[in-house]
């Protein structure tokens, strides 16, 4: 069976600290009134109405973090789940999913299966800024395989698919094509752990405004690594904030890249935000991967553009109006 082959039920049809911002609502007073386009990127949701019932499923598997509804919802992960459900999400994504207690682990997946949602990425190795799959050194090699061995377990206890992977730092020293040799060969290695496991590990560009330093910035690049590795659980996570500021060209990148894209992350840019507090027009964008037959999970990694209660119904209703083409 070739390498491409496997997972290929799971993958064929995927293809897929908050910042400061604008001030919640800004550029929206006059832009109140629905659009009669629905393309229409300057009509704006409604800020403040809530569902009188549960609401029905989202288009698209938009993932919430826990804490971003903790004022409806309170502190406990399974109340705040409850909550993302009757509001019509149904996945979850976890950074720090790999550093819960495994009790915690195991209740939050129990809520999940109950709930018929899914578990959205958690991050393989947080400390991105020191472990880097740039590097030649064999320790660092045994550390990279180690966290993918820990990641594995804990996509098993959680019930996962993806795991989001930075490669890390590049070395100013030493020629870039030596280092994304490199890469792709550590990469390989992990890859052939995780292939068995059935966990994708998902490549994601960060913009290198925000995160200076790093090997790995742009789609293409992302796209030219997947390839060269040559496996189904090495993949791409195309976060929309990150490439807005690094290249924009979002739709054809996404276009040009979908065989490797399995998932994708949101925030709007300035502020990363919900969609419709900033530049992308992300109603536009959401249209487009579905049309494309894409369904996996949305990643809303961004912060809440307003305060208490009131900013977390905002930030629902702005999805429900870009989830509505």
């Amino acid at each position: 069976m070739e390498r491409r082959d496997f997972l290929s039920g799971t993958l064929a049809t995927a293809g897929a600290g908050l910042l400061v911002g604008r001030a919640p609502g800004a550029g929206r007073a006059a832009a109140a009134a629905p659009s009669a386009d629905p393309g229409d990127h300057a009509a704006a949701p409604a800020r403040d109405a809530a569902p009188a019932t549960p609401a029905r499923p989202f288009r698209l598997a938009y993932a919430p973090h826990f804490g971003m509804f903790r004022h409806h919802a309170g502190d406990d992960p399974v109340a705040q789940l409850e909550f993302m459900h009757a509001e019509g999400f149904r996945a979850l994504e976890d950074n720090g999913m790999r550093g819960r207690a495994r009790e915690d682990q195991e209740r939050i997946a129990r809520a999940l299966e109950r709930l018929e949602m899914r578990m959205g990425v958690f991050v393989a190795h947080a400390d991105f800024g020191r472990v880097t799959f740039a590097s030649p050194d064999g320790a660092m090699r045994d550390r990279l395989l180690s966290d993918v061995r820990e990641s594995i377990e804990v996509a098993k206890r959680v019930n996962a698919t993806w795991c989001t992977v930075v490669p890390g730092r590049y070395d100013q020293q030493r020629a870039w094509e030596y280092q994304t040799a490199t890469v792709i060969e550590n990469l390989r290695r992990c890859a052939d752990l995780c292939e068995p496991a059935g966990l994708v590990m998902v490549l994601e560009p960060l913009n290198p405004r925000d995160h200076p330093g790093l090997f790995l910035t742009r789609i293409p690049q992302a796209y030219q690594v997947c390839r060269a590795v040559g496996s189904p659980s090495c993949r791409i996570l195309d976060d929309l904030y990150h490439q807005q500021i690094t290249e924009g060209n979002l739709i054809p990148n996404i276009d040009a890249a979908w065989e490797e894209i399995a998932y994708f992350q949101v925030g709007d840019n300035p502020g990363r935000r919900e969609p419709t507090t900033g530049e992308i027009n992300y109603r536009n964008v959401f249209r487009q991967i579905s049309a494309r037959g894409f369904n996996g999970i949305v990643g809303m990694e961004h912060g809440v553009a307003g305060t208490g209660r009131e900013g977390e119904r905002a930030l629902i209703n702005a999805y429900r109006w870009c989830d509505d083409w």
